[in-house]
């Protein structure tokens, strides 16, 4: 008897077979579909909606439509992660739920991060090309080579040995000593490429350059294939501990640089064998996924982290490069603070400065840096997802119809929206939750603590407490109204508390003013996409009124870059991972005083003292 069942998946025309008694997410994830689950499948995000059109399954049960309203439920909405395959199924995947098209922020490889490259290229000259192969040791050298002798793998001799024409040889200085990697026919020195990339826990983004040539030649990227199994770092974890967890998360990331790293060899017209290094910058959790290291060890508080960078070979990973390259991962300093913020310090060049620098990378996990050239400190906050647009019960990702931007007439309560792409509204994402609070609270609709203002325009009862109507039914693009309620003002309130209570830990411990700070760096897409005074009218990070604010991009593809094109910038990366100290919130006295004060918009008056 077959024990397998077929699921339909509408309008995207999905056809997948799956075990039956499996849940609707596992076939999604099966299936490849791109698609919303926040907690990785514990019922408890209530993002995984799909509607239940035909067949044999848990579709209606108390445990499917857990949390969903009675419209809903009318309306057949399930939750993936809660109904079970009985039989042949047809779901359909409404837009809400699917992550189609999202906007991704890309790097660039800056004139004075580069240097010597890790990976160089060199023409073979042999002493006799009349010895045949055989006969003995045939003699060779590299032209213009000038370091010391590299190790020769016993293969790649042979290659060498066996040449009848000129060649180049590919050196690779990233190991414990110096090696050749590769034998091309000819000369290639022109044609020298490695690859950046940066391993986010949303999204991987890629750079391919030309290290002979010192430029970026495209850039690519796609969505995490981990996502289906939680957004949250803890949620990975707990999935990797589980039978052929870790084994599946890895192939989930090492998919994901691949599909980069596919797109970057087509659009650079070559092969993925020309590419002979590679520099990943990412967070603790996720070098560690990728690498196929045992993350376990990361969940204990008091966790020691080896802080010299994960170096591995191609080959090991099974990555669509030449598979004698090297991987070199940025170091990692905490199990929470990792080469991704590394590669934004070595970005912001805050470890050059003799002034007060204060870096902010704020996402699902939120790592906030602060120092000169003399010291570095940094610490990790748990702010959620809420800045990335999730756990909102309108929020979502960057992608065409999320709202962006938002003001609010004070007299009147209305709020006039900007969407990517200009399309109908779908519902936020991070820069306009931030927008959106900021604007609600200046408006009245927001009391200081944060709770909506009964009576207020737009302010109307809901299921889950009061809720602030942003956008009508008959406006978006999903025929509801797009709301803002009480349990989501909880939640961004309480992420709001964690950052700004984070950066008073640094301030506390290390005697920092708001008049020290000089410099104020805001890492990724929410310091490129959000607006600076929004945070600040919310109480997100303190009013550094005499600080230069840089929006610094994606830091981490840049710093990837840097230590692809410098062994220079790879020493200083070490460096910095080696001197920066890790204050650990969990276990800091200072946190819950500093967390609590934060509880109110905007926050302590010598935080917030215009």
């Amino acid at each position: 008897m077959d024990d397998s069942v077929t699921v339909v998946f509408h309008p995207l025309n999905v056809v997948v077979s799956v075990p039956r008694y499996s849940s609707v997410l596992d076939a999604i994830r099966s299936a490849g579909i791109q698609f919303e689950s926040i907690c990785g499948g514990k019922g408890e995000c209530r993002k995984c909606r799909v509607i239940y059109t035909r067949g044999d399954c848990t579709a209606g049960s108390p445990e499917s439509t857990r949390g969903l309203s009675k419209a809903e439920v009318e309306q057949q909405v399930c939750l993936a992660c809660r109904t079970v395959l009985l039989g042949d199924c047809e779901f359909f995947v409404p837009v809400e739920s699917r992550i189609d098209a999202p906007k991704i922020l890309h790097g660039t490889l800056r004139d004075d991060m580069k240097g010597t490259p890790s990976v160089m290229k060199f023409r073979v000259g042999f002493d006799s090309w009349t010895l045949p192969v055989g006969e003995g040791r045939r003699s060779f050298r590299l032209l213009g080579y000038t370091g010391k002798r590299p190790h020769i793998p016993p293969d790649i001799y042979q290659r060498l040995a066996s040449a009848d024409g000129p060649c180049t040889v590919t050196v690779s200085n990233t190991g414990v000593y110096p090696e050749i990697i590769a034998v091309e026919a000819g000369d290639t020195t022109a044609g020298t490429y490695g690859l950046a990339i940066d391993l986010g826990t949303t999204t991987v983004v890629g750079m391919l350059v030309n290290l002979a040539e010192m430029r970026s030649y495209s850039q690519a990227s796609t969505l995490n294939r981990q996502i289906t199994y939680g957004e949250e770092l803890v949620t990975r974890l707990a999935f990797a501990r589980e039978p052929g967890g870790l084994e599946k998360m890895q192939a989930a990331a090492v998919e994901s640089v691949n599909t980069v790293i596919d797109q970057l060899a087509t659009s650079g017209g070559i092969g993925g064998g020309s590419i002979h290094d590679v520099c990943v910058a990412g967070n603790t959790v996720m070098q560690y996924l990728f690498s196929g290291r045992d993350p376990r060890g990361l969940e204990m508080v008091d966790a020691v982290i080896d802080r010299r960078p994960i170096i591995k070979k191609a080959r090991d990973l099974g990555l669509h490069v030449n598979p004698e390259a090297y991987i070199y991962c940025l170091p990692n300093v905490s199990r929470f603070v990792g080469g991704d913020a590394v590669g934004d310090v070595i970005v912001s060049t805050m470890h050059r400065s003799g002034d007060i620098s204060l870096l902010i990378d704020l996402g699902t996990n939120g790592e906030i840096i602060m120092g000169n050239d003399v010291w570095l400190a940094s610490v990790s906050c748990a702010s959620g997802p809420a800045f990335e647009g999730g756990g909102i019960g309108h929020g979502m990702r960057a992608m065409r119809g999320a709202i962006e931007h938002v003001t609010i007439d004070p007299k009147t309560g209305t709020a006039s929206c900007v969407t990517i792409g200009n399309e109908p509204p779908r519902g936020l994402c991070g820069s306009g939750i931030i927008d959106a609070a900021a604007e609600m609270a200046a408006a009245g609709i927001l009391d200081f603590t944060g709770k909506l203002v009964e009576g207020k325009p737009n302010v109307r009862p809901g299921e889950h407490g009061l809720e602030y109507v942003l956008v009508p039914k008959d406006q978006s693009g999903t025929g509801r109204d797009i709301v803002l309620s009480a349990r989501d003002m909880m939640y961004l309130m309480d992420s709001k508390a964690a950052v700004c209570g984070a950066i008073g830990v640094l301030m506390k411990k290390y005697r920092v003013r708001v008049e020290d700070v000089r410099h104020l760096y805001l890492a990724g897409a929410f310091g490129s996409y959000t607006d600076s005074r929004n945070l600040i009218r919310f109480g997100i990070i303190p009013n550094f009124f005499n600080a230069e604010v840089y929006p610094l991009g994606n830091g981490s593809l840049a710093g990837a870059a840097a230590a692809l094109v410098s062994t220079e910038r790879r020493k200083e990366a070490e460096a910095v991972a080696e001197k920066m100290v890790y204050i650990d919130l969990l276990v800091d006295v200072d946190f819950i005083e500093e967390y609590t004060a934060a509880l109110y918009i905007p926050g302590k008056k010598e935080l917030f003292p215009e």
